[in-house]
C-alpha cells in the first residue's frame, strides 16, 4: 500500500464533481504525522531525500526520511530531558534553519505543541504570546538581536521555564542545543 492510500478512500477521480463527492480522509484518532508519516516513509524509503536545506551562504544539507527519523527522535529525547512533554507549549524562533524541522516532528512526538513565529517579534510580542499561550520554552536561533529579545520577555512570562540557543554563539543563559543535543538518547 502506498502511503496516499493509507489516509485517503479514494486516490483517483474523474472531475471535480467526483472529487467532491468522493474525497474523504481516514485519519485514525491517534494520528501522529511524526509517525505516521514521516517514520513511516523512513521504514518503507529510508534513503528517500526528505529535506533539502540551503542558505544564503551557499551551503547546503540534504536528509533522507531514515535521517529524518533519527534526527527528531533523537531531538524528542533532548526535549524531554530539560522537562518538555505532552501538552507542552514550545514557541520555535528558527528563521530558515533545518533544526527547525527537527524540532516540529520531536514535539508531535511528544505530544507537545509547536508556536512557529517570526525572528522579527519584540520581548513585548514574545512576553504577550508566551502569556497566551502558556508557552513553556522557546527554542530560536542564535541570532544577537532574537535571543536579546527572548531574555528580555523572560522576566514577564511566568510560564516560561526552559530557553534553547541554535547555532554558534548561543548566550550563557540558555542551552546549547549543539552542545546538548549531541548527548541526547
Amino acid at each position: 500500500m502506498h502511503m496516499i492510500e493509507k489516509f485517503l478512500r479514494q486516490t483517483s477521480f474523474t472531475d471535480f464533481e467526483d472529487f467532491k463527492a468522493n474525497y474523504e480522509l481516514l485519519i485514525p484518532d491517534n494520528f501522529n504525522f511524526a509517525y505516521d508519516v514521516v517514520d513511516e516513509w523512513a521504514a518503507q524509503q529510508p534513503d528517500k531525500q526528505a529535506l533539502l536545506w540551503t542558505n544564503d551562504k551557499g551551503e547546503c544539507r540534504s536528509f533522507s526520511f531514515a535521517e529524518i527519523k533519527e534526527y527528531s527522535d533523537k531531538t524528542a529525547a533532548f526535549l524531554q530531558s530539560l522537562g518538555i512533554g505532552k501538552g507542552d507549549v514550545v514557541m520555535c524562533i528558527l528563521k530558515r534553519r533545518f533544526e527547525f524541522w527537527f524540532s516540529i516532528l520531536a514535539l508531535h512526538k511528544l505530544g507537545a505543541v509547536a508556536i512557529p513565529a517570526t525572528h522579527m517579534l519584540t520581548d513585548k510580542d514574545i512576553v504577550y504570546r508566551n502569556n497566551r499561550a502558556s508557552i513553556k520554552a522557546i527554542i530560536c536561533v542564535d541570532d544577537k538581536y532574537v535571543m536579546e529579545q527572548v531574555k528580555k520577555s523572560e522576566a514577564d512570562s511566568p510560564s516560561l521555564k526552559v530557553l534553547i540557543g541554535v547555532g554558534d554563539n548561543v548566550h550563557d543563559e540558555f542551552h546549547d542545543w549543539r552542545k546538548e543535543w549531541e548527548r541526547a538518547r
